[in-house]
């Protein structure tokens, strides 16, 4: 199993999701079943499916994981920018969180990127094995 803790696109993700749900703390409380709940779900969704890939037995599984947490990473992004724009967030808080998401989106997908190559390489040796 592989030790998700170790990873920086973790990191970057648990810190997005303290991040989101202490600013969403902020919003008006009508918005609490709306817009604060589905951004939460949206940012705890990356790191949570970062720990659950871990945990899988076999690389695919992983990757698809990782890749499930890089669509969460977009959802989140694009749900970062709609309190700001109805004024739910100062120019200050967006732009730190909205740094630590496109951080943790670019990592990610590092992460997934180097694991494809990875994977491509793997795949190439053993059809040139099996051609010997």
């Amino acid at each position: 199993m592989r030790d998700y803790r170790k990873l920086r696109a973790f990191e970057l993700a648990d810190e997005l999701a303290l991040m989101v749900y202490r600013e969403t703390n902020n919003f008006p409380k009508e918005k609490q079943f709306g817009l604060t709940s589905q951004l939460r779900r949206a940012a705890v969704s990356i790191p949570s499916n970062i720990v659950e890939g871990s945990g899988r037995d076999s690389e695919a599984d992983y990757l698809r994981f990782l890749n499930i947490a890089y669509g969460s990473a977009s959802e989140t992004c694009y749900q970062l920018s709609l309190p700001y724009r109805l004024g739910y967030m100062s120019d200050d808080s967006h732009r730190k969180i909205e740094q630590k998401s496109d951080e943790t989106a670019r990592v990610l997908n590092g992460l997934i990127n180097a694991l494809r190559r990875n994977k491509n390489k793997t795949s190439g040796l053993k059809s040139q094995a099996s051609r010997l």
